[in-house]
């Protein structure tokens, strides 16, 4: 890390660079602001992610310079969801979405940001994070920066989660908590404007239409269905996953771009807060919405979007900035993550997601509500 042995003082630091943490950084270079920020992989890399992102944040990643028309992006407005014994629930979505995959998107905003002048240091883990009398020490495996501000922008958990004893990370077996995330890459022969949702047995997978003819099948489950499966991933799969048709058909015949796929585990979707020890939290360190919602994207930039607003314009300290931050948080997300939450307690149990699905079939403006109440309007203009 030789940028800490001549030019270590930062307005921003950064600590992780998923999605939000990346527009956060990439804003903020736009205002002027000496940023840095870190990320323990290496661009480009995968994520366990869906890669649906709705249309409310097309403006503003097109502020961000992402150039999405020359993409040539798959638009999707159209949704399927299934319930376990292969009932199909069809709707419409009115504002719809796009489908890029984690790798091709995230990789171009960090070079975007590295174009702009921003500090970027990948393959980097972030230790610690202490208060200074006016600034903060960032402890890194690789050296040591300081910054005015940090903001956490980490994934679902880390170890600064860990050190600092948030509630999410005790393992308490509660219907919120301890879920694995699997995703793949494959090849299929579906309509690219569709998204679909199939259900099983605690568990949903998704799959939709992202960039070069490729499609994202990603699923959900508890951590139990995969220990009862002797931690076999084939295994549970096949036993639990493709007791649903749809997805028996798709196992069977989609082929994978993936040797093996990627996996993450340890998922909460229990509430967290939106700030620690004074720091901001923004992304998945703030909070997550279920998956069936397919909104956790445009969630996290639009919550870097309202942060950095707040330090481009900062007239006050960085502890009054953070408890209206999380105001303005709650005020644009709490609804929606508990929505979400009751939309997530009615399936998983295979005979209440059979009865779902067919009650919410015979009532389609019920649907809209509930679409309605997660997800937002657009929060930065598009010249689309």
């Amino acid at each position: 890390m030789e940028e800490t042995k001549t030019n270590n003082t930062y307005e921003v630091a950064v600590v992780g660079g998923g999605l939000a943490g990346l527009a956060l950084a990439i804003e903020l270079r736009m205002a002027g602001k000496k940023v840095v920020l870190f990320e323990k992989e290496q661009y480009p890399f995968h994520r366990v992610c869906g890669e649906y992102i709705s249309m409310e944040s097309y403006g503003y990643l097109a502020h961000l310079g992402v150039p999405l028309a020359q993409w040539n992006l798959p638009h999707i407005n159209q949704l399927r969801v299934s319930a376990p014994s292969g009932n199909i629930l069809t709707h419409t979505l009115k504002q719809g979405g796009i489908g890029v995959s984690r790798y091709k998107l995230d990789h171009f905003l960090a070079n975007r940001l590295i174009t702009l002048g921003g500090v970027l240091f990948e393959n980097t883990k972030v230790i610690d994070v202490k208060r200074l009398n006016d600034s903060w020490e960032i402890i890194t495996d690789k050296g040591v920066l300081n910054a005015t501000q940090v903001v956490g922008s980490w994934g679902k958990r880390s170890n600064l989660d860990v050190k600092w004893n948030r509630n999410f990370v005790h393992p308490k077996q509660r219907t919120l908590n301890n879920f694995i995330g699997i995703k793949y890459h494959v090849k299929a022969d579906l309509p690219k404007d569709v998204i679909e949702l199939h259900n099983f047995k605690n568990g949903y997978c998704g799959i939709s239409a992202i960039e070069d003819e490729r499609y994202c099948m990603c699923y959900l489950t508890t951590s139990d269905n995969l220990k009862n499966s002797g931690g076999d991933i084939k295994k549970m799969e096949s036993n639990i996953l493709q007791r649903n048709p749809h997805l028996k058909k798709y196992f069977n015949q989609f082929e994978s771009h993936y040797d093996k796929p990627i996996a993450i585990s340890q998922i909460s979707f229990e509430s967290k807060t939106q700030q620690e020890q004074g720091i901001c939290l923004i992304g998945d360190a703030s909070g997550l919405i279920t998956p069936l919602c397919g909104n956790g994207m445009s969630m996290a930039m639009h919550a870097a979007h309202i942060l950095a607003k707040l330090i481009v314009n900062q007239t006050n300290e960085s502890t009054v900035i953070s408890e209206i931050y999380s105001r303005e948080w709650k005020a644009h997300f709490d609804t929606r993550l508990k929505t979400g939450r009751f939309i997530q307690s009615l399936f998983g149990n295979e005979i209440l997601t059979n009865i779902t699905i067919s009650v919410l079939g015979k009532f389609p403006k019920l649907v809209d509500w509930l679409i309605s109440k997660t997800h937002g309007d657009p929060f930065y203009p598009s010249n689309d």
